[in-house]
């Protein structure tokens, strides 16, 4: 029996308050942005943190004048309440909010000044940390707190949090690094913040405006009751925010720091809109020791020996750390760093670095520790077991890219059962670390739980992640009584339950840790900035005559809802299920391959986080509804096309909409699903959306010819230079653009790849091929055509069937057989299984052979290595096609090819290599590198993000602003560094948009061997 596909209600609308509120700002001076749609909550709705609360609207200011009108507005409509956002990076939920998320990241992001002499710079708050130390570094400058979170974390988050992470013995943290601050308060004032006197602070605090009663406040709290504060607040590294009530007073100095207060608040006194911040000068050299143990107690305990030598910092990670980062695609470019022991078994790592104005000196120092080390391997001392010493900087920046990348890792560990953070920030005197952690461990097995460690062992910070499945109700309550053991455990070892990531819904635990006396000056300070607490109500505190609640550990989490959804549906759309909520895929670096669409959109749905979180709703909703399928599969519904038509016609609400936007943006570009640490492969649940959504409304007419390309492409290719007349007619492309929403449409190679390779490749007949010998068989090459290279760009295709001839093979070029990757883009499955299955048989026939196969472009080899895998499963065979530098580099490997005389080019060759190829094998580039190496000549990698191509998306009229703007991110400026003749690109779409943008076609590696070889 075949369903109907329902239309999908959003279950929660904008309370009727807010709807005045936000009539009003839309009408008012702000000139940010307003959204309110179901899709642009819930992309705010969750952070990296277990929560969950959906908010009425998010708004993006773009000046500190529109946080005051936010502000001012809301002083005529007292239930509206605030909460701002920034990188979307808390681990305890510190900007969620059921009111309206305020995100700064979007817009208020600009270096307002640097001043090298002085050593300050001066910033919107929505800057990401990584980029405003992009823009330091040539001024000899960077600000310092680091956190593994720091390219998409945002300086006004690090400030709400007051961050720190690596470093923080010598860096300290945020607020050590804070001059001064302009925040919006909940009525609209601008708060200026910087250090006065107390004598000065005494006198203004006389006045009765906002800042008159706040110094006030602080004055009677901070200075008045010193010595409880002192007493109550723990001596450690990692000191105690939220609000920081014993450094908002500096005794010694005799002055007072409002900005000490708001630093770490969460949000919940005032927006901060700017920061003037100092900075720390780049050290000249570095070093990074990799101390390597049989144990991660061993690591620990050996720790205090490291920081006693005046290490810069210590970062421990233990072995599970290093078992997931080896299966990701981060290990490849540290591989070398950190190698196995031999005959030992690694099982915990302390990463020492050593920074210095002097290369003799820290090399003095390292030598110093080496011998110390060598010894200590050699006795098993310590439990040492090995180490590694490298001084280049790149290859430090690697080591800790995979350090920061510990977070997301654990997120890929197999099961139900995930490393969730709740309890993972604790932070202990140092000396106290390994037996906190010891006995943290025992809590934990206990429990019988999976657990990944790592962290700060010099600050006395160790993150610390159980496995749980908060989608069963036991295992959440086993997360709330846990917590509070940690709570116990922490206060019994000198520490703080929130070393480095904030309260958020931790919150509850502030009266108990204070004390009243304490904690009501702490709610007395919140009603000086926010008596009526608007401003994230339910953080930290509530002011002091409010009744109003804190927000709990048992709190609505994402779990909450997920566990409503149907197994069969989680199984479908497991990517999305898959998502933990790490953010890597906010990364702002434009040279970064991973999601482009989240690059120029700036906008949260269109990112893999947010794609996923909108599939999350959009299956649970379905459920809710009533669909109940034992698959949910395109298959199980069914409509005739007058419905279809229908639909497509009808003026409905249907939240099925808002997700089908956000897919339509996606490149199917599948740079998530190799740099997402947890692999979350949006271009699969895409496809598996479409098929559906298809079932209820009808498709655009430029799916059918995007689906059809493989077949339609053989066709015209028999008469190229007729089809390109027409293709190049003005009437033609304005047609097609029309009718269809096609854009430049390609031309057809012209002559035809049959005519380029006539006389030059051997006819394909299995039966004769069979029949050689295994000598005469491994002295053949059978080429695999794609659509794109064979039709439309053949002389690659010809040349590498020449270069083939030069290195003494025997080419075959293959018939012609769909790969159904088109189809899979554009989500007909059905036809993909087919096409895949019919292609399957006959590549594995031909596998049989024993002849090596090669395929020219990446993702449609790719396609075979996993779609192919995911739909077809056993049935795929297993059949394999190498790409063309997989076949160059096994071949320049064996003795024939030791030495190979080729022309040289003075001028070293630029690799732009397709995302989808460096994202998926990360060997690429190296290896293309050393196949040019083999033939004495020098090629430089070219760090680029995606071209904007990306197959047809492109050549789509609703599509192309993007793509052009994705191309003028990062391959604009680096094409134009380069002399046309020496720039090499791998992947036919990337070629395709430098033709269309910088009007030449770069050739593809293979062309240029043939050169130098000819």
């Amino acid at each position: 029996m075949f369903l109907s596909f329902p239309r999908v209600a959003p279950q929660s609308s904008v309370h009727s308050d807010y709807r005045a509120y936000l009539s009003a700002l839309s009408s008012s001076s702000f000139s940010g942005d307003v959204e309110y749609s179901y899709g642009s909550r819930l992309a705010v709705a969750t952070d990296n943190s277990v929560y969950q609360k959906l908010p009425q609207a998010v708004v993006f200011p773009r000046s500190t004048s529109d946080l005051q009108t936010i502000g001012r507005l809301a002083n005529q409509h007292p239930t509206v309440t605030f909460s701002a956002r920034g990188g979307g990076t808390g681990t305890n939920g510190q900007s969620l909010t059921d009111g309206i998320v305020v995100d700064v990241s979007r817009y208020m992001n600009k270096v307002l000044e640097i001043n090298p002499e002085e050593g300050w710079v001066k910033v919107q708050t929505g800057i990401v940390k990584d980029a405003l130390n992009d823009a330091l570094r040539p001024h000899g400058y960077f600000f310092s707190p680091d956190l593994s979170t720091s390219n998409r974390a945002t300086v006004g988050g690090m400030i709400n949090t007051d961050a720190s992470g690596q470093g923080s013995l010598v860096y300290g943290k945020t607020s050590d690094h804070v001059l001064g601050l302009k925040t919006v308060l909940a009525n609209g004032e601008l708060l200026e913040t910087t250090p006065l006197s107390v004598e000065e602070a005494s006198i203004r605090a006389s006045q009765a405006d906002s800042l008159g009663k706040i110094l006030k406040q602080v004055i009677d709290t901070c200075v008045n009751k010193r010595e409880d504060i002192l007493a109550k607040f723990p001596r450690l590294n990692r000191f105690l925010t939220g609000y920081d009530l014993e450094h908002a007073y500096d005794s010694d100095n005799q002055y007072i720091d409002v900005s000490r207060l708001i630093t770490g608040s969460e949000g919940s006194l005032g927006m901060v809109a700017e920061a003037k911040l100092n900075l720390t000068p780049l050290a000249p050299h570095k070093a990074l020791v990799n101390v390597k143990y049989d144990s991660f107690e061993s690591a620990l305990r050996h720790a205090p020996r490291m920081i006693a030598a005046n290490a810069t910092s210590v970062e421990t990670v233990d072995s599970k750390v290093l078992n997931l980062a080896q299966t990701d695609i981060i290990w490849h470019s540290i591989a070398d760093l950190i190698t196995d022991v031999p005959g030992k078994e690694l099982q915990g790592l302390n990463m020492v670095e050593y920074n210095s104005e002097s290369e003799d000196e820290i090399k003095t120092r390292i030598a110093s520790l080496e011998e110390e080390l060598t010894q200590a391997a050699k006795t098993g001392e310590s439990g040492v077991i090995g180490y590694q010493v490298t001084f280049q900087k790149s290859d430090i920046s690697k080591i800790y890219a995979m350090r920061k990348k510990a977070v997301g890792l654990l997120g890929k560990v197999e099961g139900t059962r995930k490393p969730i953070a709740f309890a993972e920030d604790t932070a202990v005197p140092p000396e106290n670390l390994a037996d906190f952690i010891m006995e943290f461990r025992d809590l934990l097995d206990s429990h019988g739980l999976h657990y990944g460690m790592f962290g700060h062992v010099d600050a006395g910070v160790l993150h610390v992640r159980p496995a749980l499945d908060l989608c069963d109700v036991e295992q959440e309550k086993l997360m709330h009584h846990i917590s509070d053991q940690v709570v116990e455990l922490v206060a019994k070892y000198g520490g703080l339950m929130w070393g480095e990531h904030g309260k958020g819904y931790r919150s509850e635990y502030g009266p108990a840790f204070f004390g009243e006396n304490l904690f009501n000056e702490l709610r007395k300070i919140k009603t000086a900035f926010d008596p009526h607490n608007k401003m994230n109500p339910g953080k930290i505190c509530t002011p002091i005559d409010s009744t109003d609640e804190l927000v709990k550990v048992s709190d609505t989490k994402r779990a909450t809802y997920d566990r409503t959804i149907p197994v069969a549906f989680k199984n479908e759309f497991s990517p999305a299920m898959e998502c933990n909520g790490n953010g890597l895929c906010f990364n702002y670096d434009t040279m970064s391959p991973m999601c482009p669409s989240s690059k120029i959109t700036r906008d949260r749905r269109h990112s893999p986080k947010g794609r996923a979180g909108l599939i999350r709703e959009w299956i649970r909703l379905l459920a809710e509804q009533g669909v109940t399928v034992t698959q949910l599969k395109a298959e199980q519904f069914k409509s005739s096309w007058w419905r279809r038509w229908l639909n497509s016609r009808k003026d409905e609400e249907d939240f099925s909409h808002e997700v089908m936007e956000a897919m339509n943006g996606c490149l199917a570009c599948k740079s998530c699903s190799g740099q997402c640490p947890v692999k979350v492969d949006v271009p699969d649940f895409r496809a598996r959306f479409l098929s559906l959504y298809y079932q209820r409304y009808s498709r655009p007419l430029k799916d059918f010819m995007v689906a059809n390309i493989e077949r339609m492409a053989p066709i015209m290719a028999k008469a190229p230079s007729l089809v390109n007349f027409f293709l190049k007619l003005p009437l033609a492309q304005s047609v097609i653009e029309k009718s269809i929403g096609y854009v430049d449409t390609p031309l057809l190679s012209s002559p035809p790849l049959s005519s380029l390779v006539r006389n030059q490749v051997e006819r394909f007949d299995f039966r004769t091929l069979d029949q050689l010998s295994e000598q005469e068989k491994q002295r053949r090459v059978l080429i695999v055509q794609d659509p794109f290279t064979s039709y439309y760009d053949a002389k690659v295709v010809a040349d590498f069937c020449q270069l083939v001839s030069k290195l003494g093979k025997i080419p075959v070029l293959l018939p012609f057989k769909p790969n159904g990757k088109p189809e899979h883009v554009k989500g007909f499955l059905k036809r993909f299984t087919k096409t895949a299955t019919r292609t399957s048989e006959f590549l594995n026939t031909v596998h049989s052979l024993n002849i090596p196969m090669v395929g020219i472009d990446a993702s449609l080899v790719l396609c075979y290595r996993d779609e192919y895998n995911k739909a077809l499963h056993q049935k795929r065979g297993n059949f394999h096609v190498f790409l063309a530098h997989e076949w160059l580099i096994d071949l320049f490997s064996t003795n024939e090819y030791a030495s190979i005389q080729a022309a040289n080019n003075p001028r070293p060759y630029a690799l732009f290599s397709h995302c989808t190829e460096k994202t998926a094998l990360p060997k690429t580039e190296t290896q293309w590198q050393q196949i040019f190496a083999h033939l004495k000549q020098d090629m430089d990698i070219v760090a680029v993000g995606c071209c904007g191509m990306a197959g047809t998306y492109g050549h789509e009229a609703d599509q192309k602003q993007k793509s052009l703007g994705i191309y003028a991110l990062s391959w604009e400026q680096a094409i134009k560094r380069y002399p046309q003749e020496q720039i090499l690109a791998t992947g036919y779409s990337c070629r395709s948009q430098v033709d269309r943008i910088d009007g030449f076609k770069p050739k593809h590696p293979v062309q240029v061997m043939l050169q130098l070889l000819t």
